[in-house]
């Protein structure tokens, strides 16, 4: 096709080549010749050179443009995703850690002794080395001393440890202090419990640095705040992890570098801000890829232009459709497994939250949970290719089961789960069930071999066990490891007593009710506070206590939160206030102090509920302290503002309890005007064995005299605490050395002259 017209184009070009080699006889001859010839050659050259350049500049302008504009973008999307990956891999780090340390048993087991090693390998040692992919962990106890060790997937010596405690402990030391201070988390923030991240080099690698403590999920095992044992977890950057990432983000070549690789690269930084080393890739650049084929090309399109022009519109088109094809792959990869592409966690707990919605208005939801049973057998035999190649199966067989409204996807390793919206009845879920046990009974042909696994399978419906995907999948979570336990390949549907924690919420709800509406078990008990110069005491702490018939006393901050969450805090601290301002009119001589929550605050007729009590009771307001947590002024609105100054306008002293503890405990003193401040108990107890303690109490006790604010410090239990507070200038105190909470006719006998002198 291209043959024939070439040769037609021949001739002509030699006669424009003979017409050239003779312009200089040309220009010898007449004018009018050398005229004529001019015009000739200007009239085709010059027109043809003209059309040329521009041609040429139009197409190189476009095809700079073009092809500089697409690698801008795929490099800027690049650097995106990227950032995502290391950002979610650092938290998944963390965590995996939670999952085994944020557990009652883990608390007991490691404390005691022996040491189970077995059962820590199992748990906080090489099982995050198979699975989670951890390169090593350690166990310190609450003073630091490494009792387990773990490095690639094989216990070892804890002391070992030393190699690394120069990066670690620092992270140790930090994670103690916020742990003593009290744990909030941060506003968005998944992580169920405080934690230390760094990057730092350790053996000269690169690595991620995790530490959490081994903590109560519960609350019912007593820890001492920064004295928890600790998990320390470490992936190095430069094996496994980049692979990882690699192949889950679909980031070509991804490689960690110590030096700047160029445009390609992502600096990694720790904690202080130094750079520790760079993520490195090789870019997609669609646009150079485009122009490395064009500009042979862009020779012939000078001379065949229109040829040309459609050509580099189709090629501009192209380009623009493959970088459109990378962004939709890389979305893909980012809410899409990349080993069965099926839905990964992301989009399940997307469309989870979608179909909650819709079944908060109408209609039922069911959530599963599947684990593969014996898949670890499968992998020690056949390897992780036949893992991999019944981990598609599985997801396949999975997929032909379910309806085409429902979503399966895959959670991590040989964890499935199924949504299944508007499900007509448990029994259909049921029947799905047994047929999901049925296929996967049926052997997997795995390169060549036959494996045989199980699956166990914990469901969850709602609106019936709640609304809130967090709560449903833990549920289902308490659910799947029943059907573990109770002997696997089979499935357990949720019921509330399979989870202790809510039958006991429930439980203490509903007897809080009752003895809110009865006499008898509910009980205010003062505890004095004590002028640091006179010993005199000078007012009271109102303290509810609840006697239950059959459980005994339940402490406050047991029912205190349940109170709170379902709404009984209201009725609750207005029966403590009206016994509070009654045993005001007892002790004219003493204030009373009652602590106010949250909750109760912000009721919309607090201030006249509150006031009407003072009327019925004829307290003094001036002798009824008001005690506020940092969570009431947390939002620091006008409604909060104004609440606070009818209350002090009224007579009512204000406190700020639980000082130091928040985030911003002395921005709140100049916002709010409050009369006294009480430093929390756990900088006091700590006082002489940490040196923060002691420069915070100091500091606050002198923010107190500068600002003409009374301080208080709680939970004073020693001499040793009680000589460094009167040496700080400490106005009040209140502990268990002067006397602990007690009734009201206690107090009366503690305030006759003899027993007034006796306790100071």
């Amino acid at each position: 096709m291209t043959r024939g017209p070439a040769r037609r184009k021949i001739p002509q070009l030699s006669s424009h080549r003979i017409n050239l080699l003779a312009l200089p006889a040309l220009f010898d001859s007449g004018s009018r010749a050398m005229r004529e010839t001019r015009r000739l050659i200007w009239g085709i050259v010059a027109p043809t050179i003209a059309a040329v350049v521009l041609v040429g500049s139009l197409v190189a302008a476009v095809l700079h443009l073009s092809t500089t504009g697409s690698d801008e973008v795929a490099l800027h999307r690049q650097t995106k995703l990227v950032t995502v990956a290391l950002h979610q891999a650092f938290a998944s780090q963390r965590k995996d850690q939670e999952a085994s340390t944020n557990w009652d048993d883990a608390v007991r087991r490691v404390r005691e002794r022996p040491l189970d090693l077995d059962w820590l390998d199992q748990n906080l040692g090489v099982w995050f080395h198979s699975y989670y992919k951890h390169d090593e962990t350690y166990v310190l106890d609450g003073q630091d001393r490494p009792v387990y060790a773990m490095r690639d997937g094989r216990r070892l010596d804890p002391a070992i440890f030393q190699d690394l405690s120069r990066q670690a402990l620092p992270l140790a030391a930090k994670l103690r202090r916020t742990l003593r201070r009290g744990f909030v988390p941060r506003e968005g923030s998944t992580e169920l419990t405080a934690g230390a991240f760094d990057i730092a080099i350790v053996h000269g690698r690169p690595a991620a640095i995790s530490v959490k403590p081994i903590v109560s999920e519960t609350g019912s095992i007593k820890q001492v705040p920064g004295q928890e044992y600790l998990h320390v977890s470490i992936r190095y950057l430069d094996a496994s992890f980049m692979k990882d990432i690699a192949q889950t983000y679909g980031i070509d070549h991804a490689a960690f570098a110590w030096k700047h690789a160029g445009p390609a690269s992502l600096a990694i930084p720790n904690d202080a801000g130094a750079t520790i080393g760079y993520v490195a890739w090789r870019p997609f650049q669609p646009g150079r890829d485009v122009a490395r084929r064009t500009i042979p090309v862009l020779v012939i399109a000078l001379l065949v232009f229109g040829s040309l022009l459609l050509w580099l519109l189709a090629r501009i088109l192209r380009s623009r459709l493959e970088l459109e094809a990378s962004r939709a792959q890389a979305q893909h990869l980012a809410f899409h497994d990349s080993l069965t592409a099926l839905p990964n966690r992301a989009l399940f707990e997307d469309r989870v939250n979608q179909a909650l919605a819709a079944a908060r208005r109408e209609g039922c939801v069911a959530i599963a949970l599947l684990d593969l049973d014996r898949f670890k057998h499968v992998n020690d035999t056949l390897g992780h290719l036949a893992g991999d190649a019944l981990i598609k199966d599985f997801g396949r067989r999975l997929s032909e089961l379910v309806r085409a409204g429902d979503t399966v996807a895959r959670l991590g390793g040989d964890e499935f789960a199924l949504l299944l919206p508007n499900i007509p009845g448990q029994q259909e879920v049921e029947k799905l069930c047994e047929r999901i046990l049925s296929a996967v009974r049926e052997p997997f042909n795995v390169l060549g071999s036959n494996a045989h696994v199980g699956v166990s399978i914990g469901v969850v419906f709602a609106p019936e066990s709640g609304t809130e995907r967090t709560d449903l999948l833990r549920k289902a979570d308490i659910a799947l490891y029943r059907a573990k336990d109770e002997g696997r390949d089979c499935y357990r549907l949720f019921r509330s007593e399979m989870d202790a924690t809510v039958q006991l919420r429930s439980t203490i709800e509903e007897d809080l009710r009752a003895a809110l509406s009865s006499e008898g078990q509910l009980f205010v008990h003062y505890q004095p506070q004590i002028s640091a110069l006179g010993r005199d005491i000078v007012g009271v702490e109102a303290l509810v206590r609840w006697e239950h018939p059959t459980r005994g006393s339940i402490p406050p901050a047991q029912f205190i939160p349940i109170a709170e969450a379902t709404g009984l805090i209201c009725g609750l601290g207005e029966w403590v206030i009206r016994e509070a301002c009654t045993a005001s009119r007892r002790w004219p001589q003493l204030n009373v102090s009652v602590n106010l929550s949250a909750v109760q605050f912000r009721a919309r007729d607090f201030i006249e509920r509150l006031m009407t009590i003072v009327r019925e009771t004829g307290a003094d307001p001036h002798r009824i302290q008001l005690e506020v947590t940092e969570s009431v002024l947390l939002d620091d609105d006008e409604m909060v503002r104004g609440a606070l100054a009818s209350l002090r306008s009224a007579g009512f002293a204000i406190a700020l309890d639980d000082f130091g503890t928040g985030y911003s405990s002395l921005s709140y003193l100049r916002k709010f005007d409050v009369d006294k401040i009480k430093i929390d108990r756990s900088f006091v107890q700590a006082l002489g064995q940490t040196v923060d303690s002691a420069a915070i109490v100091t500091a606050v006790l002198a923010l107190g005299r500068a600002m003409g604010l009374v301080v208080t410090a709680e939970g004073v239990e020693t001499a040793e605490q009680r000589s460094f507070l009167e040496a700080a200038g400490c106005n009040e105190m209140q502990g268990f050395l002067f006397a602990p909470a007690m009734s009201a006719d206690d107090l009366d006998a503690v305030l006759a002259p003899r027993s007034v002198g006796h306790a100071a």
